[in-house]
């Protein structure tokens, strides 16, 4: 549906036309922008949209059906940014990913948003209490968006940073580490680490060119050459959120070699447990195997003495070997 459409022009916002053109026509006569802003709309919703402000058809495919991957493509009569906003869920300590699409061109800005993730109301309000941000026209809208999401990216980074540290608790507790959910645990938090990356890497290539500090490429058309340095505030802060990211996934594999080693140190011990009682249960068994096989003509098979020299034999060899064990740590 169509949430907002407003016009912004000296510092000011007003509600935009009903009609798109007229609403498009006023914002380009009194030197300011329009921003349509809408979620999840219907093909009959945005087809519009596109055809009031010339939008590509396969940038318009590709906003309705979402799925995409954060991405920047110029086409001529507008630019397209894909970004991907994400959400801590704390109750289960997972992440989930939208999408916001943002269609910019001249003196316009359409915005379309995916999923429940990342409102955009604050960022409306943002441009509202800062004037002097909208004199980069549209290209303010493709920035506070960014920065939003690229701030909230820091968030998520911290709350799974503390999620990890928790993780990193169980695993190296004692009589805990080895708990049969704790690999699962280590699993699943891996692929929230995945979730978040398909985030944030694909994002760095766009907003370096925005940023104009990626490879050598043509200017962004639609995008205020004034806007750059905002856009490498938002790459600097995006730059962090990859380096966390990686280390977040480098330690949660250490983790997970450290939980498997531990696992596999508890199966040795466990081993040398049964392998001892094992010995020590052998003995008495071949002692007794020996004298019950029956035969008439045996040592000791008519002394009175025999039963309990045998039974203390027996029992001296388990002394013996339960000592030797011990010592080797073995019991």
């Amino acid at each position: 549906m169509i949430v907002d459409c407003g016009v912004y022009r000296e510092g000011h916002r007003s509600e935009g036309s009903q009609d798109f053109s007229d609403a498009l026509e006023e914002a380009r006569s009194a030197g300011g922008f329009v921003w349509i802003g809408l979620h999840e709309p219907t093909a009959e919703e945005f087809d519009l949209v596109a055809r009031e402000f010339g939008l590509h058809p396969l940038a318009v495919e590709d906003a309705l059906k979402a799925h995409q991957r954060p991405k920047l493509e110029v086409y001529d009569d507008s630019v397209f940014v894909v970004l991907k906003p994400v959400v801590y869920e704390p109750d289960s300590d997972t992440v989930s990913s939208g999408e916001i699409m943002i269609f910019l061109g001249d003196s316009f800005a359409v915005s379309v948003r995916h999923g429940r993730g990342a409102p955009l109301e604050a960022v409306r309000e943002r441009l509202e209490r800062e004037p002097e941000l909208q004199r980069e026209g549209a290209t303010a809208v493709l920035y506070a968006v960014a920065d939003a999401v690229v701030d909230h990216y820091l968030e998520v980074a911290t709350e799974l940073q503390t999620d990890l540290e928790e993780l990193e608790t169980e695993v190296f507790t004692p009589d805990a580490g080895g708990s049969r959910h704790t690999a699962s645990r280590i699993y699943g938090f891996k692929r929230q680490i995945l979730e978040f990356r398909r985030a944030t890497v694909p994002l760095t290539a766009p907003m370096a060119r925005l940023a104009g500090t990626g490879a050598p490429a043509p200017r962004v058309p639609f995008v205020e050459e004034g806007a750059q340095p905002y856009f490498r505030d938002v790459h600097d802060h995006l730059t962090r959120v990859n380096e966390s990211v990686e280390g977040l996934d480098r330690l949660v594999s250490d983790v997970l070699s450290a939980h498997l080693a531990q696992v596999g140190v508890q199966q040795n011990d466990d081993m040398r447990k049964i392998s001892a009682w094992a010995a020590m249960a052998v003995v008495p068994t071949m002692i007794a195997g020996i004298y019950g096989m029956n035969f008439e003509h045996m040592p000791e098979l008519h002394w009175t003495w025999s039963y309990p020299v045998v039974i203390a034999l027996m029992a001296a060899l388990e002394v013996v070997l339960f000592r030797t064990f011990k010592r080797r740590g073995w019991l």
